[in-house]
């Protein structure tokens, strides 16, 4: 009976620690401008050449409040470039 408990107190010891050590960031914390834990390797599609790419690997662009990404630097400039000519 005693082990029992002595092995109770173990684990519980042991899962605390380990919730204490491996605790994951908290929703709120950013990191580059995004939540932690929040998805960043899905397919967007590029909207000047419409080249598909991770969204990772993109270059973003914040417009209006909207969040356009670009597969490079020079899609991003000629897109600002054509946009400033409209």
């Amino acid at each position: 009976m005693r082990l029992l408990i002595l092995l109770g107190i173990v684990y519980l010891c042991y899962r605390f620690l380990k919730s204490w050590v491996l605790k994951e960031p908290s929703s709120h914390q950013t990191v580059s401008g995004k939540k932690a834990g929040e998805i960043d390797n899905v397919m967007v599609k590029d909207p000047y050449c419409g080249v598909y790419f991770t969204r990772r690997d993109g270059v973003d662009l914040k417009i209006d409040g909207q969040d356009l990404y670009f597969c490079s630097q020079e899609c991003r400039d000629n897109f600002v470039k054509n946009d400033s000519k409209k």
